[in-house]
């Protein structure tokens, strides 16, 4: 494997930085992407076991390197520990596709290309342009945000806040360790020489209703999700989050999607405030996990972000930074 080096004329990051995993990278491309300053990553996901690139880590970095026309992109395959990217001219208004072959999740493609794909700075056309990635792998993964996530608190989130107006369709559920889940998702860009606005959240306000929806697929019985939804609802009531007391509403739709390659099963919790906020939660079922304890843990997972009192949950901690720095295309 060749390791590329940096040259005088590059921004340098250390991937070991923060957390040192996938985060820093995802964040890093996108901006040198929309602001055509090359990059030179090292010590690639140095905290994780095994460190360097996974297979939608260096698919991510490709996808952004294909939407960057022009570019040029080395050391983006498993297991590398450096990369190093000259950006191009963003071309938005294409169709792209980018499938790692695994059950990496969607989400964190999506996640690196998204911003990428948000401004026309094209000097012959001042429509709105809307981009189209097809994106297959795991729609319902660890370690990153369900599809389910994006679908009922990341893009309502950005279309609130920033304006920002992308639209996704679930056409097929993937799971650990086949993956093979698609999505669709459409991107407009933003009118021409408009800037993202800043963002300020200070006040979460009071939980006005709690929302979620349970999926089961394959060869998993129907009344499982019944199952864990009905667990979600008995776990939110011990902690005072009743349907119909103090105003709150509650509502976990549990159903059966079998447009899915193999089996799966899983929770989304959504919590809307009366300022505006959303706060999730998520869970999945596994192997010798009661459906009990599945729904147990989202509505714990989201009991515990209530409690805090912020105004966003760890995954729009990390998401909306992305989106709460102000760009102007010139």
């Amino acid at each position: 494997m060749s390791t590329p080096m940096p040259d005088d004329r590059i921004v340098s990051v250390d991937g070991s930085k923060l957390e040192g995993g996938g985060q820093i990278l995802r964040n890093a491309f996108a901006y040198s992407a929309l602001l055509k300053k090359p990059i030179f990553v090292e010590n690639i996901r140095a905290n994780r076991t095994p460190p360097g690139l996974r297979p939608q880590h260096a698919t991510g970095l490709q996808l952004v390197s294909v939407v960057s026309s022009g570019s040029r992109l080395s050391g983006a395959e498993k297991g590398s520990s450096t990369v190093e990217f000259h950006p191009g001219q963003l071309i938005r208004g294409k169709h792209y596709a980018a499938d790692p072959g695994t059950a990496g999740a969607v989400s964190l493609l999506l996640q690196i290309t998204l911003p990428c794909l948000l401004f026309n700075d094209s000097e012959d056309n001042n429509q709105t342009l809307t981009t189209k990635l097809t994106l297959e792998g795991g729609t319902n993964a660890t370690l990153a945000p369900p599809i389910d996530y994006v679908i009922h608190v990341f893009f309502p989130f950005l279309k609130h806040y920033f304006g920002i107006e992308p639209s996704i369709e679930l056409k097929k559920r993937g799971y650990y360790p086949k993956g093979g889940g698609e999505v669709l998702v459409s991107v407009p860009t933003l009118p021409r020489g408009r800037a993202l606005p800043g963002l300020s959240l200070l006040e979460r306000g009071a939980v006005t209703s709690i929302e979620g929806n349970v999926y089961v697929s394959g060869v998993l019985p129907t009344r499982l999700a019944e199952e864990v939804a009905s667990a979600a609802i008995n776990r939110l009531k011990s902690a005072g989050y009743e349907d119909g007391k103090n105003g709150i509403v509650v509502k976990i739709d549990a159903a059966r999607d079998d447009n899915a390659l193999g089996s799966g099963l899983g929770i989304t919790l959504w919590a809307n405030t009366d300022k505006g906020c959303i706060i999730g939660a998520d869970a999945l079922g596994e192997k010798k996990k009661s459906v009990t304890k599945v729904g147990e843990e989202a509505a714990d997972e989201l009991i515990v972000n209530l409690s805090h009192g912020g105004c966003v949950d760890e995954y729009l901690q990390v998401g909306h930074l992305q989106f709460s720095q102000v760009y102007t295309i010139e």
